[in-house]
């Protein structure tokens, strides 16, 4: 295979597995780009691109929810979108700039995996126990703390997830509104990054998008179906001692001189 489409390949399981974990998908894809020394400024848009692989595995495993008119759904996915949107358009450039990086990646690992203990050490009370009985003012507060994904490493679906149980949605309640949120917020970030960075691509770049973007929404699919199963009965701090395993591994490679972090 060639190597632009292994690489390809390779980034779009990692997408794929880790988007609607609460570990992370950029960090990983990051992180493996350093390694795979795919990590110019064409890396940053491919990152972003075949995030709507796994934006489709959502649309098609909840297509009966999306496709029939259920306006109050809808409202809300439009006004969790908002502030992460207005944020991203305001400070996106400076945070790639700053922030996409193997150590400060590493960093934001750690101390989301601190906060998914804090969060989720105990049995909580949950006001809202599905997506249907959620206000747009529960929406509005999960859409703020999607805010704090815009820091590589944090990840997004841990910051819905975890800000909506913090909100008083249940376990299962967050993370399938965390599902739902990543169809209007992978969509619209995918299409400016794209649009934005266009003359970096040419047509021969299509078959590596295609294979990115497929390995993306197979891998997705299946952890989309898992985890609804795992939450029912499991709590994140398996995903939060993962998290600060690996940033610290992250970091210790790098300071060590083991591994030249780009």
């Amino acid at each position: 295979m060639d190597t632009v489409l292994l690489q390809a390949l390779i980034l779009g399981i990692v997408e794929g597995v880790t988007e609607f974990l609460p570990i992370s998908s950029t960090g990983h894809l990051i992180v493996a780009g350093s390694l795979l020394g795919f990590n110019d400024a064409r890396a940053g848009v491919f990152f972003v691109a075949i995030q709507s692989g796994a934006m489709l595995a959502v649309v098609w495993e909840y297509r009966a929810r999306f496709f029939r008119v259920n306006t109050k759904l809808w409202l809300n996915l439009a006004v969790a979108f908002l502030p992460a949107a207005v944020l991203g358009l305001a400070f996106g450039s400076l945070i790639k700039q700053l922030l996409f990086k193997p150590i400060p990646v590493a960093l934001a690992f750690i101390v989301g995996g601190l906060i998914i203990l804090w969060v989720d050490r105990g049995a909580r009370i949950s006001r809202v126990e599905n997506t249907q009985t959620m206000t747009w003012l529960d929406a509005l507060k999960v859409g703020c703390a999607q805010c704090f994904a815009l820091i590589p490493g944090t990840s997004r679906s841990g910051a819905t997830i975890i800000g909506g149980m913090c909100f008083g949605l249940s376990r299962p309640a967050a993370t399938e509104f965390s599902f739902f949120l990543a169809v209007p917020t992978l969509c619209a970030a995918g299409a400016w990054d794209l649009w934005k960075n266009r003359a970096l691509f040419a047509a021969a770049d299509l078959g590596m998008f295609a294979v990115g973007i497929a390995a993306s929404f197979a891998c997705a699919f299946v952890v989309i179906r898992w985890l609804i199963r795992y939450v029912a009965t499991h709590d994140f701090r398996p995903f939060a001692w993962y998290r600060i395993a690996f940033g610290m591994v992250v970091l210790a490679t790098a300071y060590s001189g083991v591994l030249n972090w780009n």
